[in-house]
């Protein structure tokens, strides 16, 4: 199986290797592993090696941009840049105003993180998520109260200076935060499964566009280098293709 997609992907693959194309990718820089802003103020993380490669195995010229999280699917919209990758997952909502590559993170799970030595009631209390996001509008649907936040780091400071009681986000993105706070934070109650798996978002007009994005992602599924990527970026924290 893994041959034939392999196979497959190769030959959509070099219908497009005779020109290049100028590709701008859309990403918020501020969600780690997923992608951030290095100490040289470039793009970096597992979607900057991921949006590279891609560009390369489609020949297709990329360029980076960074664009915050609240406006990110607008200004997709409005042609700002060409895809978003940028941790997003696919949800039924937002595949009505856009469209979705094939996944290259399979769905993972959310989950609530807390000061350690407290008690936290997550279905009554007072719960932070970055804004426009899957946990928020699981927060928002579960009786608590939500908070909302620009950017995940202003989630996770709210519950340190006491604006919420936990924070909801992927879990992946939370546990390296929590092995680094030294006991400080800790996960609480049970994990939860949100949307699907992280796709690129692009407009649904570039179908063209699409289809040698899939062609590439499906090329790295097939012979082991998406595995890599993730395991490197990701540990044990996020299943694999």
């Amino acid at each position: 199986m893994k041959k034939l997609l392999l196979a497959a992907a190769v030959s959509a693959l070099a219908t497009s290797a005779a020109f290049a194309e100028t590709v701008r990718m859309g990403t918020e820089g501020a969600y780690p592993p997923y992608n951030f802003i290095n100490d040289k103020g470039e793009v970096d993380g597992f979607e900057r090696e991921l949006g590279d490669e891609i560009c390369k195995r489609a020949s297709l010229e990329c360029t980076w941009v960074t664009n915050e999280w609240d406006s990110i699917i607008p200004n997709l919209v409005s042609g700002n840049y060409d895809t978003i990758i940028a941790g997003m997952s696919v949800t039924a909502e937002r595949d009505e105003v856009i469209d979705f590559t094939n996944e290259y993170i399979p769905g993972s799970p959310s989950s609530y993180v807390a000061l350690a030595g407290g008690s936290v009631d997550l279905t009554k209390g007072i719960v932070a998520a970055q804004t426009n996001t899957i946990q928020a509008g699981h927060v928002a649907a579960s009786g608590a109260t939500l908070v909302e936040f620009a950017t995940p780091d202003e989630s996770i400071a709210a519950i340190k200076n006491g604006e919420a009681d936990a924070v909801l986000a992927d879990k992946d993105f939370l546990a390296p935060i929590v092995a680094e706070s030294g006991g400080e934070l800790v996960f609480v109650g049970e994990d939860v499964s949100i949307g699907g798996g992280v796709a690129m978002g692009m407009r649904e007009s570039d179908g063209e566009l699409k289809a040698k994005m899939n062609a590439a992602i499906d090329s790295m599924k097939a012979d082991g280098t998406l595995n890599t990527m993730l395991a490197k970026w990701f540990k044990e924290d996020t299943p694999q293709w």
